[in-house]
């Protein structure tokens, strides 16, 4: 299931981990199918086993990453690099 809602600014979209993916009610939607498109990556990687996400950390095959020293959607965060290149 796709949620459209309000999000902070600068977020387009967030998959969760129980397979369902919010977009930013705000959207161009031009840009909708784009943003489903990689959130479908990150759980995908969920299923997997390769990416879990919490309030303070996300873990990524194995390792753990503080989210208070990472900038959320980075390009260069692993998970996000994948996400990023695959959709």
């Amino acid at each position: 299931p796709i949620y459209h809602v309000s999000m902070e600014a600068g977020v387009m979209g967030k998959a969760n981990n129980n397979g369902t993916i919010i977009i930013n009610k705000d959207l161009d939607p031009s840009q909708i199918d784009s943003v489903v498109a990689h959130e479908k990556i990150h759980i995908e990687q969920m299923k997997r086993g390769d990416l879990d996400y919490y309030d303070k950390y996300v873990y990524w095959k194995g390792k753990r990453y503080s989210r208070a020293d990472m900038e959320d959607c980075a390009k260069n965060l692993p998970w996000e690099a994948e996400a990023y290149r695959r959709s």
